[in-house]
């Protein structure tokens, strides 16, 4: 992990090495920010090839910050054997993050009936496809073992702060900020932290694009 001023990054000729955990650039890598903690919610993330080769993914980011979380790299989990595993566990109860119609909006329930949904003797586990909206779609499409399960979603309250990314809806959030608002939706716990090193991540690339702007 490098410490090194992130104008550093782009004025130093020298081969890149990458970091062996978030297969960033070590110059700008961001393992020094995160804060792992331990949800109550466990998260399997399933990524998209394509996501996975992407500098700026987050999801990575997140199952990095959430020691509990499972991340699967692939298009069709129909047959995964670590898909399968956790749905034939009898203590998960699991459901599947979509904004797709007929998803349970959690953010119009009150906190008694969001804990309703779920059993308490389960463990609440939450498969977030990690991709563009394109690719997630056909990622649902293609896994008919996630067809079965119970879909959530939520209505943001503010914006994606992922600047350095378009999203193809104002109201569309990055993987870590989904993960992020389920965890406040929930859980009684505080997941402020899971959002420090998208924070470093963005602000990094913001001064990236702006040293680039300058020197055109």
């Amino acid at each position: 992990i490098c410490s090194a001023p992130y104008s550093a990054v782009y004025t130093t000729k020298q081969p890149r090495v990458y970091c062996s955990r978030c297969k960033k650039p070590q110059l700008t890598c961001y393992c020094s920010h995160l804060q792992p903690f331990s949800s109550a919610l466990r998260f399997v993330i399933l990524m998209h090839p394509f996501e996975s080769k992407r500098s700026i993914a987050t999801g990575r980011m997140a199952h990095l910050s959430l020691p509990n979380s499972i991340l699967y790299e692939g298009l069709d989990f129909s047959t995964h054997r670590g898909v399968k595993a956790i749905l034939k566990d009898p203590q998960n109860f699991c459901a599947v993050l979509s904004p797709k119609h007929g998803s349970t909006n959690l953010s119009v329930l009150s906190p008694e009936k969001r804990r309703a949904l779920f059993p308490l003797d389960k463990t609440l586990t939450l498969f977030v496809i990690d991709g563009t909206w394109a690719q997630a779609r056909r990622m649902i499409r293609l896994s008919r073992n996630l067809h079965r399960l119970p879909m959530v979603c939520f209505t943001p309250e503010t914006p994606s702060r992922f600047l350095v990314r378009q999203q193809p809806e104002e109201h569309f959030l990055s993987t870590i900020e989904a993960i992020h608002t389920c965890i406040s939706l929930l859980s009684p716990q505080p997941a402020d932290s899971l959002l420090v090193p998208f924070a470093h991540m963005v602000n990094q690339q913001v001064e990236f694009e702006m040293a680039n702007a300058a020197l055109r």
